[in-house]
C-alpha cells in the first residue's frame, strides 16, 4: 500500500514538474527576448559619456563626462528640436487620449449588435495598416496636383494646398491621421473596462429617471475612472517619446522648421553623421525626461485620485 502511494505520488509529481516546464519554456522566450534586445542594449548608453571611436571601442573611447549633453542642451538647434517634440506630443496627447475614451463609450451605447460589430471592426481596422502604407496614402491623397483631395477643391473653384510642404499644417496632418489609424484599438481597453460596470448600477440609475448622458456621467465614467488615470499615465510619459518612423516618412524640407524632433535628429547626427556619442546623449536625454515625467504624473494622480502605478 505504501508503495503504491509513493508510485502514485511520484506520477503526480512527475506531471506537475511536466506541466511546469511547459509554462517556463513558454514564458522564456519573451523573457529572454526583452533581456536581450531590451536590457542588454542598455549598457551602450555609456557611449554618451564617451568620444566614441570605433576603432578603439566602447571601453577604449575616451571619456568625455557631461561635455555631449552640454552640447546638445546648449545649441540652437538643440532647442528647436526640443521645442518641436514637446509641441507635437502636447498636441498629441490632447487630441489622442480623449477620443478612445468617447469612441468607448459611444460603442458601449449602441443596442444594434450588427451596427455595433461594423463600427468596431471599421475603427479597429486602420491601426493593422503599416506606417510606411498611410503615409503614401497621405501623399497620394494629398499630393498637389493629382491627389483627390486638392481634385476636389478645385472642383469647387479653390486653391490646391501643399499639404506637406505647409509648416502650419504638418502638426495636424501627424496628429489626427494617429487619431484615424489607433482610436479604435486604443479604445478597446475601455470598451473591456465599460463591460465590468455592474447592471445594478446601472438599474438603479434607470429608476431613478436618470437619462442616457446622465448614466453615462454619474454611472460609466467613475467606473472606468482608474482605467482613464492609468493610461493617462503612460501617455504622458510618451510627451517627449515620439517614435521616428512617421516622422521621418513624412518630413522634407520644407516643413523641417516644425518636424524635427529628438528621434529624428538623433538618427541624422547619430546614424548619417556618425557622431554617437552625441546622439546617444539625445537620445538618453529623451527617455530620462519620459522617466520623470512618468514619475511626476503618477504622483500627482496618486495625490489626487489615489490610483496610480505604484
Amino acid at each position: 500500500m505504501a508503495k503504491s502511494k509513493k508510485a502514485a505520488a511520484a506520477r503526480k509529481g512527475g506531471r506537475i514538474k511536466n506541466y511546469n516546464w511547459q509554462f517556463w519554456a513558454i514564458i522564456a522566450i519573451p523573457v529572454i527576448y526583452a533581456f536581450v534586445f531590451a536590457y542588454i542594449p542598455m549598457g551602450g548608453i555609456i557611449i554618451a559619456f564617451k568620444d566614441y571611436s570605433i576603432r578603439k571601442g566602447i571601453l577604449g573611447s575616451d571619456w568625455v563626462g557631461f561635455k555631449y549633453f552640454i552640447q546638445f542642451l546648449t545649441s540652437t538647434n538643440s532647442v528647436l528640436v526640443i521645442k518641436n517634440t514637446l509641441i507635437l506630443g502636447i498636441y498629441t496627447l490632447i487630441v489622442n487620449f480623449p477620443i478612445p475614451i468617447l469612441l468607448a463609450i459611444g460603442i458601449n451605447e449602441v443596442q444594434n449588435r450588427f451596427f455595433k460589430k461594423t463600427v468596431q471592426m471599421a475603427t479597429y481596422a486602420p491601426y493593422f495598416i503599416s506606417v510606411v502604407v498611410l503615409v503614401g496614402m497621405m501623399m497620394q491623397m494629398m499630393d498637389l496636383r493629382t491627389g483627390i483631395i486638392n481634385v476636389i477643391l478645385q472642383k469647387f473653384g479653390a486653391d490646391p494646398v501643399n499639404f506637406f510642404g505647409d509648416v502650419g499644417l504638418f502638426r495636424s496632418l501627424y496628429v489626427w491621421s494617429g487619431v484615424w489609424q489607433t482610436a479604435g484599438y486604443s479604445s478597446i481597453i475601455y470598451v473591456a473596462a465599460l463591460s465590468g460596470v455592474s447592471q445594478e448600477l446601472q438599474e438603479a440609475a434607470v429608476v431613478d429617471g436618470a437619462s442616457r448622458l446622465k448614466r453615462i456621467i454619474h454611472v460609466d465614467i467613475p467606473a472606468i475612472l482608474p482605467t482613464i488615470i492609468i493610461m493617462l499615465i503612460f501617455r504622458c510619459a510618451d510627451v517627449v517619446a515620439i517614435g521616428m518612423d512617421k516622422i521621418y516618412l513624412m518630413q522634407n524640407s520644407m516643413n523641417a522648421p516644425v518636424s524635427e524632433v529628438i528621434s529624428t535628429f538623433v538618427y541624422k547626427v547619430g546614424v548619417v553623421n556618425a557622431n554617437f556619442g552625441f546622439s546617444t546623449a539625445a537620445g538618453l536625454f529623451q527617455s530620462l525626461v519620459s522617466f520623470g515625467l512618468l514619475v511626476l504624473v503618477n504622483m500627482i494622480c496618486k495625490k489626487i485620485t489615489e490610483t496610480s502605478l505604484w
